[in-house]
């Protein structure tokens, strides 16, 4: 009871420190370990090269005359580039927005500046088939724009669903100019 008792904690300098270290140098060795281990796995979830190539397409405007269309693919989808006509362009501006089942301007639907093209995916927003209208001598449907025979699906000269039973509008996807002739599509 006197003065010689010590307590259970006394020569305990720093109460566990080399032991504590020594488990979070063990845990810390641990976790890079796993990691080391763990990075092939994880680098093979990356996208391949030639999915990566696919993420993105750069077309030539140069050769498309002016009412001509080309198809280009991107992402295993039909894309649909369009150099169109000042009447065309008219004929697309002259609808009220109101007056189409997906309202939406030509305006949005082309970069400012460049009215004249127009680049839609090529799928039709019903079931998927891709519509007519980009060859010689298919027919347009009753709007200038692409016809889907499928079931019946009329598009404007801005890819706007004008009848049938499509729901949606052409979609036009991400993409930007590169310079006056040069488009990136993705």
């Amino acid at each position: 009871m006197g003065s010689s008792a010590t307590s259970p904690q006394a020569g305990h300098h720093g109460s566990g420190t080399r032991r504590d270290f020594l488990y979070l140098a063990a845990g810390g060795f641990g976790a890079v370990g796993a990691g080391a281990a763990l990075w092939p796995f994880i680098h093979s979830m990356n996208p391949a090269a030639d999915v990566l190539a696919l993420a993105s397409t750069e077309v030539d405007l140069k050769p498309i005359q002016a009412g001509q269309r080309i198809t280009v693919t991107w992402r295993g989808k039909p894309v649909f580039i369009d150099n169109r006509t000042a009447d065309q362009i008219k004929a697309a501006r002259d609808v009220a927005a109101t007056e189409l089942p997906d309202p939406q301007t030509d305006q949005k639907r082309v970069k400012a500046g460049k009215d004249q093209w127009l680049v839609v995916l090529g799928v039709c927003t019903h079931l998927g088939c891709v519509p007519l209208g980009q060859k010689t001598g298919e027919s347009k449907g009753e709007y200038g724009g692409w016809f889907c025979p499928c079931h019946g699906s009329h598009y404007d000269t801005s890819g706007r669903i004008r009848k049938g039973p499509a729901p949606k509008n052409l979609e036009v996807p991400e993409f930007t100019f590169v310079n006056d002739t040069l488009i990136r599509i993705g």
